[in-house]
């Protein structure tokens, strides 16, 4: 859990619209986070990931109790991405161990329908031995200042949380940089550039300094 394990890694967005959460803060969170609530792969499914919302104590739980979510002006909740990954060198000796079988058996090489066939046959039962990987980043909501932080270094985990963000609660974030800053308060690009002091371009007359 990062935010427990004071990781420092993290995006930070300015929470545009909705600007605040409504009176009944509670039911309004959970349906959101419930429309996009964090479901196991299915083994006997062709899915190699699964990812979705979970509570951030514990990353199995996706009942969002208030407790859970509210810990004073901040809202904390997690995306979670389960991966399973069949190793292709452990597939590879499979087949090539089938192969020579067949070749005993038959006195013939396997065509390439029978190969085919074998190579999704042993993928499917490593996928079923395998355990997949899971990795959680933790999402910070301040009702207050209405900043909102996701925590990850991973540019496409924190675009597939924005996108669930804005999915579920109808957000519109601004990414807390200077230039998305100015460009949502109508700034003009001239009033972003360097002023002569901070450019060097401004003389100080010895001794002045």
């Amino acid at each position: 859990m990062p935010i427990l394990r004071g990781s420092v890694t993290f995006a930070r967005y300015k929470v545009v619209s909705p600007a605040r959460a409504p009176r009944e803060k509670h039911g309004w969170f959970q349906n959101a986070l419930e429309t996009h609530a964090f479901s196991p792969i299915e083994r006997k499914g062709d899915e190699d990931r699964a990812e979705g919302f979970v509570e951030v104590e514990d990353n199995d739980a996706t009942d969002f109790s208030a407790a859970s979510l509210f810990h004073g002006p901040r809202v904390l909740f997690g995306w979670r991405v389960d991966q399973l990954k069949v190793s292709t060198s452990r597939a590879r000796e499979e087949l090539q161990k089938w192969t020579a079988a067949f070749e005993r058996e038959n006195g013939r090489k396997p065509g390439r329908a029978e190969r085919t066939e074998q190579k999704g046959a042993i993928r499917h039962q490593l996928r079923a031995r395998a355990n997949p990987t899971t990795r959680v980043h933790d999402v910070a909501w301040n009702l207050e200042t209405g900043h909102l932080q996701i925590w990850s270094g991973s540019r496409k985990a924190i675009g597939e949380v924005l996108a669930a963000l804005e999915d579920a609660f109808e957000l519109k974030l601004v990414p807390l940089i200077p230039g998305a800053v100015a460009a949502h308060e109508g700034m003009k690009d001239e009033a972003l550039a360097p002023t002569r002091e901070l450019s060097g371009a401004l003389e100080v007359p010895h001794g002045k300094a």
